[in-house]
């Protein structure tokens, strides 16, 4: 019984979180940019008026970005249910997150996933490895200026029940420590999103990073049961790179 309810437990909190998440992606794409359109448009209505030679140019930009927000709101319906992930599995699922990363955002994102290590993962943990994959991404592009960021999952060569998902960046890099100190104040935070994915998996989280250097975010996922009890008694080892 307390198998299930921590169970029960944990998809409650996963789904807390999914609407947290999508409640912040709103506000910081979409929302903003139907109001941009709509501030647009009025500002077209009285161009009309006074210099109708210049509507077609702004008409123009408000069609681009129609446009774009329409591949936003397509990429958040992607990342909510990557049905690829059902039907093709992970590898799959994070390469057409890869995909629209680059045809939405123009970003550059390579993916190097272990078929082996996919085969050992539960349903779970797989969707809990998109998900991190894809929060971490998503950081990446929106504060690293990163012109090229790498997914690698692969199992640790000296704990093979252990999977080690990265997501490397070489951005403009940042102070975790001074991140997470300033959690209150700043509101939502990716880090945090992270954190409490990786729990979900019972694994174990660690980000490097420091400003001008880029950033490695590992998550460390058990395999078995022992190696979840070994990783929450800090009885692996991990290599921090």
């Amino acid at each position: 019984f307390d198998a299930v309810r921590t169970e029960k437990e944990h998809i409650v909190e996963s789904q807390e979180e999914a609407r947290k998440k999508l409640a912040r992606d709103l506000h910081d794409g979409p929302t903003q940019s139907v109001a941009s359109i709509a501030m647009s448009l009025s500002v077209a209505r009285r161009m009309l008026k006074v210099k109708p030679e210049q509507v077609d140019g702004e008409l123009e930009r408000i069609e681009e970005l129609a446009r774009r927000t329409t591949q936003e709101i397509r990429h958040m319906l992607f990342t909510m249910r990557p049905l690829v992930l059902e039907s093709d599995g992970l590898a799959a699922a994070l390469q057409a997150m890869a995909d629209k990363m680059r045809d939405t955002y123009q970003q550059n994102v390579e993916i190097r996933a272990n078929e082996a290590v996919i085969d050992r993962l539960d349903n779970s943990r797989q969707t809990a490895i998109f998900h991190l994959s894809e929060e971490a991404v998503n950081n990446a592009r929106k504060h690293a200026q990163a012109s090229r960021i790498l997914v690698k999952l692969d199992a640790l060569p000296q704990e093979p029940d252990v999977a080690l998902l990265e997501i490397i960046d070489n951005g403009v890099g940042f102070d975790p420590k001074a991140v997470g100190r300033n959690y209150e104040r700043r509101g939502s935070l990716g880090m945090v999103n992270l954190r409490e994915r990786t729990e979900l998996v019972e694994g174990v989280l660690n980000i490097d990073s420091a400003p001008g250097h880029g950033t490695r975010v590992q998550v460390f996922i058990p395999l078995s049961p022992q190696a979840a009890d070994h990783l929450q008694r800090g009885l692996v080892s991990v290599p921090v790179n």
